[in-house]
């Protein structure tokens, strides 16, 4: 008891407190020195998942494994506090290839990893001497990079890496299997287990279903194209600058090339973009397109997009980083189903697919000259066998067309040389005042009262240059992305789509330019412009040379000049240029 008038330290709120606190240790203490131990079943319940092989040494036999995946404690799902739902392990013994063919493809499909280690196109060759069948799968980039083509893209890098380097179980005992044919290809860990299932059949699209569970639950996964894309050994263009990433998103594609992919850092290559038609990556005539089932709505695919780098060797000879872009698809719906074409640009067929891929097709902007030509083209060719003569064809066509515009600019051009020394006298007259000059006006006005009384127009003689080039660059445009002219060959030439390497194009172009500007009257007695009007078949010829103009539009410039020559002769003698009209003023004084 406290003395008499002492205040008492021990609050009831202490009194609780003091024999709460001393309650919790007489229990802990007890708990850990008299009371029962728990059985030997609780404490495997709470311990962390640990996947264990289905038969013993099957996981750590070196040649069942040589790259062995992570292991399974070390993903996040390897660690979770709930009870993991374990699958049966499902792995092959040792690793083997498979082949699958028809009339248009070679596709080597590895059991490690379930990837595409090479797809040939074999109506089509490279650019390597000798010309080998085109493969758009690049091993060395794929070796360094990490990635194939059909690899799954998951989110956990862990899970990713291990799904893509499992040996996985065939359904078919058989090595090489002809289309149609049905592959299937299994594997599992005991947690993560994979499966694919490829459908082949006479055209160049592949059907590839695959489900990705992790414990028994399903998990996004995409289906990826990786390791680069295309003939790496085409030298002119760069490939790198042609290979590109590309979706369609409200029947609209965007294209990324490498170095647009930069930007994409602050997305990041681990995030699903949805809402898209279709995806792919491409290079100039051939792609690989991620398409969804057939009938499904437009817009249910996810995208991701993004580079890795390898190294290759710089014409100095140092090790350089070269960009490898990538992509993968993927659907919220699951399992994963997707159509994948892989071949050609070729624009009929791409048309005829669901949803049509022939935008994919670059004819730049002015499609509206380059469409029309291109399938000009192609049905003259139905009927002239060779590219480069069919070319020649449609020349003549266009300049058939074009004549009555020569005719008209050959008679614009025979007035304005007429009225010439007139028209020289009145810019005499005005030269001493500058442009800013009011009465620079007045010279304008004289000159076009010329025009006028003549029947003149100013740019009529030009019309007929200025039409052709629109011509020129929309064939072009058409000629180097059309997949029809890649290797087609006319006389010397060996590839229509790009340039001559013996240079006797351009300069067979450029005499023939230079002899229809001879024959052509002169619309102006200015020296200069008269010296610019003979360089300009050399300057052609040049930039001929040293760009990558494709030779089928030598080929239209060299005809149509040929064609010029006799059309301007024509013209000269039915209407021969008369003497130029006299100044009917006196002398100055």
């Amino acid at each position: 008891m406290s003395a008499p008038g002492q205040k008492d330290k021990f609050t009831p709120e202490l009194r609780i407190l003091a024999a709460s606190l001393l309650s919790f240790g007489v229990i802990i203490l007890w708990a850990k020195y008299f009371g029962p131990k728990p059985p030997l079943q609780s404490l495997q319940t709470n311990r962390p998942a640990v996947s264990a092989p289905a038969t013993p040494g099957a996981a750590t036999s070196p040649a069942a494994n040589p790259s062995p995946a992570p292991a399974a404690t070390s993903s996040p799902a390897a660690i979770s506090p709930t009870p993991a739902v374990n699958s049966a392990v499902k792995s092959d013994s040792q690793e083997r290839t498979i082949i699958v063919e028809n009339s248009l493809y070679r596709v080597e499909i590895s059991n490690r990893g379930g990837v595409v280690k090479s797809w040939q196109l074999k109506h089509y060759k490279d650019d390597a001497k000798p010309q080998r069948v085109l493969d758009v799968v690049h091993p060395d980039a794929s070796q360094q990079t990490g990635g194939w083509p059909f690899s799954v893209v998951l989110d956990d890098e862990q899970l990713q890496n291990a799904a893509n380097s499992g040996l996985y179980q065939v359904s078919s005992p058989a090595a090489e299997l002809q289309a149609p044919a049905d592959l299937e290809l299994t594997w599992s860990d005991g947690h993560l287990e994979v499966t694919k299932h490829f459908k082949f059949d006479h055209t160049y699209v592949v059907r590839v279903e695959t489900s990705v569970k992790l414990n028994g639950k399903p998990i996004t996964a995409g289906l990826g194209w990786l390791g680069g894309f295309g003939d790496l050994t085409v030298t002119n263009p760069a490939p790198v600058e042609t290979v590109q990433t590309y979706y369609s998103e409200g029947g609209k594609v965007a294209t990324f090339l490498h170095k647009k992919l930069d930007g994409l850092d602050k997305w990041g290559p681990g995030l699903w973009q949805g809402g898209k038609d279709f995806v792919g990556i491409e290079d100039r005539y051939f792609t690989a397109a991620f398409l969804p089932p057939n009938g499904a709505a437009p817009g249910t695919l996810e995208t991701r997009y993004w580079k890795a780098s390898r190294t290759v060797k710089a014409p100095d000879g140092q090790d350089a980083l070269e960009p490898v872009p990538q992509v993968a698809a993927a659907t919220s719906a699951q399992p994963l189903a997707l159509r994948v074409f892989v071949g050609p640009k070729d624009y009929d067929d791409l048309k005829k697919m669901n949803p049509p891929l022939h935008a994919l097709i670059n004819f730049g902007w002015l499609e509206f000259i380059a469409e029309p030509l291109f399938h000009g083209l192609k049905w003259l060719h139905s009927y002239v066998p060779n590219w480069g003569w069919a070319i020649v064809v449609l020349t003549l066509v266009i300049n058939m067309l074009l004549f009555p515009l020569r005719i008209s600019s050959y008679k614009t051009t025979l007035k304005m040389q007429r009225v010439g020394p007139e028209i020289k006298a009145i810019q005499e007259k005005y030269k001493k005042y500058s442009m800013r000059d009011p009465r620079k006006a007045e010279m304008n006005k004289e000159v076009m009262a010329i025009y006028s009384r003549e029947g003149i127009n100013p740019v009529g003689g030009c019309f007929q240059m200025f039409l052709q080039m629109p011509v020129w660059f929309g064939l072009n445009t058409a000629l180097r992305y059309a997949i029809e002219m890649r290797h087609a060959t006319w006389l010397w030439v060996v590839d229509l789509s790009a340039k001559d390497p013996f240079y006797i194009l351009p300069v067979l172009m450029g005499l023939s330019m230079y002899l229809v500007s001879k024959m052509t009257p002169m619309t102006s007695t200015d020296p200069q412009q008269q010296m610019m009007m003979k360089i300009m078949p050399i300057t052609m010829a040049g930039i001929f040379m040293i760009s990558p103009i494709s030779s089928g539009l030598a080929v239209y410039i060299l005809t149509s000049s040929v064609v010029g020559i006799g059309q301007q002769w024509y013209l000269n003698h039915k209407h021969p240029a008369q003497a130029p009209a006299k100044l009917t003023r006196g002398k100055k004084s």
